[in-house]
């Protein structure tokens, strides 16, 4: 290319993808989407504003932050938004499919193979290695969102007080999203400045603009503006295809059969669970546990191990859930078929409400981009998220390093130091310098360590 070829690329930007292309990124981020919302943060950033630039550093950040603000995993809703951004709806439909679908399959071999078999030493074998690659991806997440977000020193307190107030004080999520929005509205009337994301620091980067940013300049992408009836028409469409399947199935088996529970219970879970996996953990076992006899103590663990092994969101253990209890009240149905069935159900009511918490809100947020009190609020949001990631991160580590975990004051977890995994200590170290020294990518860093980690295990037994 000529100098002067190349200057006008840089001019022009980069060229909108067409669906083709983002179909097979969207596939490619769902087989890869490994290490919980931070790592998959980490991968759509890398792949969307760094390598690819289909969206600007701003509207990332802008989007991720109304995303945090819903229930449900928040990651799954940032490739919604920017495949709907991208092409409209079926782009939205597709990227949230994608994303889930790989992990969903691996999640129900694994749930099948738990059932019948147990323990699954080749699975925990070959996805060992890939543990330790995920935790330094995820710190490379923290790294790269942090430069960007934290302009100043305000913002630092800001993420530095969110990482204290949920690793230490076990304040409630959406207490703290709450709390750093307030923090942004308030702090923009007494320093607006230092709430403008433009206070102390250049980062050309985060002024680079991506395709979606100069095709909305050009006038091209005209669902980003909500019309009157667009809320009336995305209810009208989206609460039947949510709730139409459960009403069925209790019109068809009866207000106390186990797939009307799961349907309920879950349609709940999809509204309150604020915060992904991690918040309502707690909750979804006891429920499974006490109320509906659907799983046995400790079995909540086991899901979440296999759900920590598998791409896609960590919300993918209520899909364990889900097949557990049906397969063990399988009525009339061979209980393989049952529990598949259950899982399938589990999935429809966990991840159809993402789609409509984003086809309904997002235009207008998209509108309100440019609102001064809206952006300082947010951008404090940002901030507290930055802080979230990190307490993601901290506890992705503390369970890859360590055996044992044990709960301290309010619930801070600190490391059982005698437990710690000497194997996956050296491979999380050494794939930590892989990526963030050696900038080796993504796909060899996840397949050497994926196979350092077998060798490892067969060496020490």
């Amino acid at each position: 290319m000529s100098a002067l070829e190349s200057q006008d690329a840089v001019v022009q930007g980069p060229a909108a993808p067409t669906f083709t292309e983002a179909v097979k990124l969207w596939a490619k981020i769902g087989l890869l989407s490994f290490g919980g919302p931070a790592g998959q943060i980490a991968l759509m950033h890398k792949e969307l504003v760094e390598e690819r630039r289909w969206i600007g550093e701003q509207r990332f950040l802008h989007a991720l932050n109304y995303c945090m603000l819903l229930p449900g995993p928040e990651a799954q809703q940032l490739a919604i938004y920017v495949g709907w951004l991208l092409h409209r709806t079926i782009g939205g439909l597709v990227a949230g499919i994608l994303f889930v679908v790989p992990g969903a399959v691996v999640m129900l071999v694994l749930s099948s193979l738990y059932v019948l078999y147990g323990d699954i030493p080749p699975v925990e074998a070959l996805f060992f290695g890939v543990k330790a690659a995920v935790l330094a991806i995820v710190i490379q997440a923290v790294i790269r969102i942090g430069r960007r977000a934290l302009k100043n020193r305000v913002m630092v307190s800001i993420a530095a007080s969110a990482f204290i107030a949920i690793y230490a004080l076990n304040v409630p999520f959406p207490l703290i999203i709450l709390l750093a929005g307030l923090t942004g509205w308030l702090g923009n009337r007494v320093a607006p400045a230092l709430f403008s994301g433009s206070a102390h620091g250049k980062d050309d980067v985060a002024d680079i603009k991506g395709a979606v940013d100069l095709m909305f300049e050009r006038g091209e992408l005209a669902h980003l503006r909500p019309t009157k009836w667009h809320a009336p028409r995305t209810i009208a469409i989206w609460l039947p295809i949510w709730f139409g399947p459960v009403l069925l199935i209790w019109w068809l088996t009866g207000s106390a059969s186990v797939w009307t529970e799961i349907g309920r219970f879950f349609s709940l879970m999809a509204v309150v669970t604020f915060g992904g996996a991690y918040a309502v953990l707690a909750y979804v076992a006891q429920a499974a546990v006490q109320s509906f006899g659907w799983l046995a103590p400790g079995e909540m663990v086991d899901g979440l191990g296999l759900a920590e092994t598998t791409p896609g969101p960590l919300i993918l253990v209520l899909q364990f859930v889900g097949f557990i209890a049906a397969f063990r009240h399988p009525g009339s149905l061979d209980p393989l078929l049952a529990g598949s069935l259950g899982a399938l159900l589990t999935l429809w009511v966990t991840f159809t409400p993402c789609f409509f918490w984003i086809f309904l809100g997002a235009p207008y947020i998209e509108a309100l981009r440019g609102n001064k009190v809206l952006s300082a609020a947010l951008g404090a949001i940002t901030a507290a998220v930055v802080g979230v990631i990190m307490n993601l991160a901290l506890w992705f580590a503390l369970h890859v390093i360590f055996h044992e975990v044990r709960a301290m004051g309010l619930g801070m977890n600190v490391p059982v130091f005698s437990s710690i995994d000497w194997r996956a200590a050296l491979l999380s170290c050494a794939t930590m310098i892989a990526v963030l020294k050696l900038k080796i990518g993504m796909l060899p860093t996840l397949a050497g360590s994926a196979l350092a980690g077998v060798l490892l295990l067969a060496a020490s037994g």
